[in-house]
């Protein structure tokens, strides 16, 4: 290279004013949600400043004894409904873009985006009127010949209106959102990988485990978190199904259930006055702090898989 030719000025392409005009949109556009986050962050941390530093009435004497259970209650039951949620998903999945016929396939594709569209409230109904009665027995009979395990030490409810209950209904709700991000993800796996697997010689589950669930993790940890949102956030249905009580506890068949942040506020906001508004919203800055703290989680687990960057 020439001292001339490293001296002359590099050529840039003409910026028409639409170019102008859409790079400003798309600009502000971007930042109009990190602005969105930051006041919503900053309504409910000033909002929530009275109830952390003042008297609540009711039994807790503190802001932090008073979230506790409603925070480990929100986890517990997220937690659980994950738990049935996300195997089930991924293997419908895998049946709907490896298993099934094409015809079979739609017709399950078009069931799973139905159940998607379903309102909570319906689900909080069917949960109420029919899941807890279902599972009643199941309770009872755990808690006769089970009850050496943590989890079913205690009495059976005799409505069956608990937390595992509530897990049901959301694992129900959240299975649809998982579903259909993996599906989705697993039909972008390249057909080179999946021939390759195939000509080498291994079964069409082996060929599975080796080239298609590698490159869909990001995408299974990316709608299990969406997933996870929602499960975090549901309130009508977790309201209508829970019996729920003041207190930490990992029994999953007793009547005495952890209640969940949103459905509390859900339940308790129009009766709210004064410092007992602060609470609620302090509460739900808990949840909002919860729901950063897990997708920082999981973008982290991302990153730091090598085997996930196919998806990306």
């Amino acid at each position: 290279m020439t001292s001339e030719t490293a001296s002359k000025p590099k050529l840039r392409a003409q910026r028409r004013p639409a170019d102008l005009v859409f790079q400003a949109v798309s600009t502000i556009a971007g930042f109009s949600i990190l602005i969105t986050l930051g006041l919503v962050a900053f309504f409910l941390i000033i909002q929530s400043i009275p109830a952390m530093v003042g008297e609540l009435p009711g039994p807790a004497d503190n802001f932090l004894e008073y979230v506790a259970p409603l925070a480990f209650g929100t986890v517990w039951a997220a937690f659980l409904a994950m738990i049935m949620a996300v195997p089930v998903s991924v293997s419908i999945a895998l049946f709907i873009t490896h298993f099934a016929p094409r015809k079979l396939a739609s017709a399950i594709g078009f069931v799973i985006d139905l159940l998607a569209a379903v309102p909570s409230v319906v689900y909080g109904l069917w949960g109420m009127a029919v899941v807890s009665g279902f599972m009643r027995p199941a309770y009872e009979w755990l808690a006769a010949n089970a009850s050496w395990i943590p989890l079913f030490n205690g009495t059976a409810s005799g409505t069956g209106r608990t937390v595992f209950t509530a897990a049901i209904v959301l694992a129900v709700m959240v299975l649809p959102i998982i579903t259909a991000l993996c599906r989705e993800v697993f039909l972008q796996t390249p057909t080179l990988h999946e021939e390759a697997a195939l000509a080498l010689g291994a079964t069409r589950w082996e060929m599975i485990k080796m080239a298609v669930l590698p490159f869909g993790a990001s995408g299974i940890v990316s709608s299990s978190i969406l997933g996870l949102g929602r499960a975090l956030g549901e309130t009508m249905a977790v309201a209508m199904v829970l019996s729920p009580s003041v207190v930490i506890s990992f029994v999953i068949i007793s009547s005495s259930n952890p209640s969940t942040i949103a459905s509390n506020i859900a339940l308790n906001f129009p009766e709210a006055h004064g410092i007992s508004i602060n609470a609620l919203i302090g509460s739900g800055l808990v949840l909002f702090v919860i729901t950063v703290l897990v997708n920082t989680a999981a973008r982290v687990l991302i990153n730091r898989n090598p085997r996930t960057g196919g998806a990306k």
